[in-house]
């Protein structure tokens, strides 16, 4: 099958990799143009367009897709016979959806109707989902709205933040969209729309996964400890709070339940009750804060200016006082 690969992010590497390394034909790559993204405001090429170039693949990079003439010709001259989409980051027009000979194909991170959107994976997390996956979907106008060709569903494990969940789907990606290219190819001669399935089928809640904002990030030490938790897992490495008026990236946490403080004998100052304030300090792990609910152990951070830190180190840079407002 002679393919254009549509990607920008790291996320969808794996997925052209995969495919490229197949008996298919990968003629073409299409990616964000280059952007500023160092403080020395150096242009730096998108990961799908780095990897692309390394070994040969021609790649486009259009400022704008609606309505580009001259560009739309070009994917016509390519004459494929699929689109593939994964994570490209702009919504293309019908007008380009339909010049595939077999259509246009998108993996999308979620089980969908849940998540439709651009931040599927984040808000997975920060929702408490038990569940996510892959959805390999015809693609239509419609955002995120296709109907799918084949779907694998995973856990979400506690420990899972931003950086291992994407990996996972990352990996699923590449081997669903596998799947669904051979699929397509050995169906050519059918109607193709005989395998897929509405997206209502599944009988699932139909949810938008909106871009994550700058005020996404801020912690709220009010909020419960759990909420706290996915927070950080979700947006990692980028969630913070302010700390002595250097803003503090907090890494990694522990919920801590009322029987583990008495079993391991954390001492705690037991009459500060508002959240955000610390109340104890445990040698060479971390820091012990208040919530809504339970405290959390603060057990890696980033200092404005400073690299990642824990156990006394962590302790030892931040210098807290127990006691003291820990946002303050």
């Amino acid at each position: 099958m002679r393919i254009i690969f549509w990607g920008t992010p790291e996320y969808s590497v794996k997925s052209l990799e995969v495919l490229r390394t197949s008996h298919h034909d990968i003629v073409a790559v299409i990616t964000q143009p280059d952007k500023k993204r160092s403080r020395g405001n150096k242009l730096i090429a998108s990961p799908v367009k780095e990897y692309a170039t390394k070994i040969n693949i021609p790649v486009y990079t259009p400022e704008k897709i609606k309505d580009n003439i001259q560009f739309i010709n070009r994917l016509k001259e390519l004459a494929c016979d699929l689109f593939i989409v994964i994570a490209y980051g702009k919504i293309l027009p019908k007008a380009i959806l339909d010049i595939p000979k077999y259509n246009s194909w998108n993996a999308h991170a979620s089980l969908l109707p849940r998540w439709r959107g651009a931040a599927p994976i984040q808000w997975s997390i920060l929702e408490g989902d038990k569940f996510t996956g892959v959805g390999i979907m015809k693609m239509e106008e419609g955002l995120d709205t296709g109907d799918i060709l084949i779907e694998k569903q995973i856990k979400i494990e506690n420990k899972d933040n931003l950086k291992t969940l994407t990996k996972r789907l990352s990996d699923l990606s590449s081997e669903l969209l596998l799947r669904a290219v051979s699929d397509i190819e050995q169906n050519i001669n059918r109607d193709i729309n005989l395998l897929l399935k509405k997206q209502t089928a599944f009988q699932r809640e139909l949810k938008y996964a909106r871009l994550i904002n700058k005020l996404d990030y801020i912690i709220n030490w009010e909020n419960t400890s759990t909420d706290i938790y996915r927070k950080i897992n979700a947006l990692y490495p980028r969630a913070y709070t302010t700390y002595k008026r250097k803003n503090l990236k907090i890494i990694k946490i522990k919920i801590l339940t009322t029987d583990e403080i008495h079993n391991k004998n954390y001492k705690i100052l037991s009459n500060v009750f508002k959240p955000g304030f610390i109340i104890g300090l445990v040698e060479n792990l971390g820091i012990i804060i208040t919530t809504k609910t339970d405290p959390i152990l603060l057990l890696e951070a980033k200092l404005e200016g400073k690299n990642n830190s824990c156990k006394n180190q962590l302790i030892q840079q931040l210098n807290p006082v127990i006691g003291e407002n820990f946002s303050g």
